[in-house]
């Protein structure tokens, strides 16, 4: 019932990135606006949501999972009230924004929970993929019942869907608790990432130069103030003539550089394999529902059911792929999920049969993602998990933003997309074999998963 709970919970988050995207025509036709403003319509959410994730992950560290959580699932429900009740696109802009918000919440709970609730490695490995299926049906029933709701009752509709999930949610874990924890939160950094990503967006999106220069100052000052205050921690304290250390520590930063335990658990080739698979699938979502529908003139319910192929693999998949990363760690389903996910946009770019590439597509993505999720969460320390997990969401959601963002602006998106796909398979298995920044089956950092055969 537990397990339950949380998915149904995420389920609820994925779906919002999502069943949104079917819904633009109709939005368009109902509040006006340019494309841009249907891009900010999908990119409030993701920007707000990977911005928010690195907290949010702290957060249920720090307050405890089970609270957090809760908090999480209750304002995304109420959230999605304001946002059918939306009277124009900025406000339904803004509403995505806070909704945003709450999903990371939710998700930063949910991630550090798993753990808890199994702290066996090898359990955990196979209650992800179990979650990984719950949620992965997010992905498959976002189209189509976005299309359902749309042809029945406009796009005000899908934010309806919500509120009674959210409650359903909270009864199931409504006697769950967990411990508080220690970790120290800065909120002025976690302003500076929300500025940062929504900075960038709008230079995508707007081609705008002004934002382009300003998310740039704002990198800078970010990556200055968490490598300042990454120093202090390793600086012993003193007391000097003005006592300016005395004592004291800084903030522990957003992005911690190694978590406790000698493990890695969140590294960069894992983040960029998380990073271009997001970009490619929420890109390519976005461009073929404009396609389907102002090209060939689908109706949203017709084109929920065409993009079946592509999201039904990711609702049974992943409990093939928790069973891979138990028995042969994490790299093999991210190696071989990039390449289907890499040949799958290359056949939809160069045919207009799209079905049978929709569904290698999905095999892919239903590789990749839960094999991420899966081996951090295996090798994440104790008390980081929701940390380590929010840093990889994180970086997904920035990946789907820039899909969305980049893609959507381009005369040729898929072919783009296939090949980065392809450049970064190659890529990571590179830097996975060189790094071993993933402990596979037998290593120290996996100890009580399976030994394979």
């Amino acid at each position: 019932m537990k397990m339950f709970g949380f998915s149904l919970a995420y389920f609820l988050v994925i779906l919002d990135t999502t069943v949104l995207t079917i819904a633009l025509p109709d939005l368009r036709a109902s509040l006006g606006g340019s494309l841009a403003g249907q891009q900010w319509a999908v990119n409030a959410y993701t920007v707000a949501f990977a911005a928010s994730l690195l907290t949010g992950g702290a957060v249920a560290d720090r307050y405890g999972a089970a609270w957090i959580f809760k908090i999480g699932v209750a304002a995304f429900g109420v959230i999605s009230l304001l946002s059918a009740a939306a009277p124009h696109l900025g406000a339904l802009v803004a509403a995505r924004a806070l909704l945003g918000v709450a999903g990371a919440l939710c998700t930063g709970g949910s991630l550090a929970l798993l753990p808890e609730l199994f702290p066996d490695p090898a359990a955990r490995a196979r209650a992800t993929g179990l979650w990984a299926a719950i949620t992965g049906t997010a992905l498959a029933a976002g189209p189509l019942l976005g299309g359902l709701l749309v042809d029945q009752y406009g796009w005000r509709a899908v934010f309806l869907l919500n509120p009674p999930i959210a409650l359903i949610s909270l009864l199931a874990m409504r006697r769950v608790r967990s411990p508080r924890g220690h970790r120290l939160i800065d909120w002025w950094v976690q302003a500076l990432a929300c500025v940062l990503l929504g900075l960038l967006a709008e230079a995508l999106i707007d081609s705008s130069p002004v934002a382009g220069v300003s998310a740039l100052v704002t990198l800078v000052v970010l990556v200055f103030v968490e490598r300042r205050k990454a120093l202090a921690d390793r600086r012993p304290p003193f007391v000097g003539r003005r006592g300016l250390f005395a004592g004291r520590r800084s903030h522990a930063p957003v992005l911690p550089p190694v978590l406790p335990g000698g493990l890695l658990a969140v590294t960069w080739p894992e983040l960029l394999a998380g990073m271009v698979a997001n970009f490619a699938f929420s890109g390519a979502l976005f461009v073929l529902t404009l396609f389907l529908q102002d090209t060939r003139h689908l109706t949203p319910l017709a084109t929920g059911l065409a993009f079946l192929p592509l999201t039904l693999p990711m609702t049974v998949n992943p409990l093939l792929t928790g069973r891979l990363v138990a028995r042969y760690g994490p790299r093999p389903p991210i190696l071989g999920g990039l390449a289907l996910l890499a040949t799958g946009l290359a056949g939809v770019s160069l045919t207009d049969y799209l079905a049978p590439w929709l569904v290698v597509m999905g095999f892919g993505l239903s590789f990749v993602l839960p094999a991420l999720m899966a081996g951090i969460l295996t090798s994440a320390p104790t008390g980081t998990a929701g940390t380590a997990g929010g840093v990889l969401n994180a970086s997904r959601q920035v990946g789907a933003t820039l899909g969305v963002a980049v893609l959507g602006g381009l005369s040729h998106p898929l072919p783009v997309a296939a090949i980065l796909t392809a450049l970064t398979c190659a890529c990571y298995g590179v830097m996975a074999r060189a790094r071993r920044t993933m402990p596979t089956v037998g290593s120290p950092g996996t100890a009580g998963l399976p030994a394979g055969k």
